[in-house]
């Protein structure tokens, strides 16, 4: 299944956006910063347009770190290989994986390029940090539509899980492209696996029965590197 859509609540919540600049969750930026997030927060929306794909895919084994997934289109006898022992032990209690991409395009990266050429350094930064936010409100957007469907089924699903965090290297960009037909949104893969448009996130989202806990499933519990920016 594919959907691609520009349907999307992208309404910016300051408090992440403060937290992209780096401000702590127990304080807040300067008025000036506090003025600006407000004004580039409602003047943003024309910049952001939300695309999205999905697709189910059947879990056909796991072998060791190994997670062999129904392949697509031309080459669907060749099974897509996901591989990291994290995502192994969450797709082995799981019967299906949703493999997703989502972007806002490149309206909003463009012109943050722009400002930081004509010298306007911090609303670039600014601005930046909103597109952050928004494309992370059409990844929760997309997660909830997963849940929905899983849930018709009598499903659950896991928390999101994109390449680069913990074991799952970045290069496995590649099998989760495969997977959902990554061009159908227009996002492109660089040599070095990274993505562009670069507001775009990539990932699993694992589909078990009730009671197989891949609901609960977090291996930052048992990762020590305590200041991961990814840690949940």
């Amino acid at each position: 299944m594919v959907i691609v859509s520009g349907q999307v609540d992208t309404s910016i919540d300051k408090k992440n956006v403060y937290r992209y600049l780096g401000y702590s969750a127990d304080s807040e930026p300067p008025a000036r910063i506090s003025a600006l997030i407000e004004e580039y927060a409602e003047e943003a929306h024309h910049l952001i347009i939300p695309s999205y794909s999905y697709f189910f895919r059947q879990i056909e084994r796991v072998q060791g770190s190994r997670v062999y997934v129904e392949g697509s289109g031309a080459l669907l006898s060749q099974p897509i290989v996901f591989e990291s022992d994290v995502i192994a032990r969450l797709l082995e209690q799981s019967h299906r994986v949703a493999v997703l991409l989502v972007t806002i395009g490149n309206l909003l990266e463009e012109t943050v390029c722009q400002l930081a050429q004509d010298g306007l350094v911090l609303q670039a930064s600014v601005l930046d940090a909103i597109g952050s936010d928004a494309v992370e409100k059409v990844a929760d957007c997309v997660e909830g539509r997963i849940r929905e469907r899983a849930h018709a089924d009598g499903s659950v699903i896991s928390k999101r899980f994109s390449p680069g965090y913990c074991d799952w290297d970045i290069t496995q960009q590649r099998a989760v492209f495969r997977a959902v037909n990554g061009h159908s949104v227009g996002v492109d893969l660089t040599d070095r696996c990274l993505m562009i448009p670069r507001k775009s996130i990539s990932g699993i989202v694992g589909i078990g029965l009730p009671g197989s806990d891949i609901e609960n499933y977090n291996p930052c519990k048992t990762c020590d590197k305590y200041d991961c920016r990814g840690r949940r």
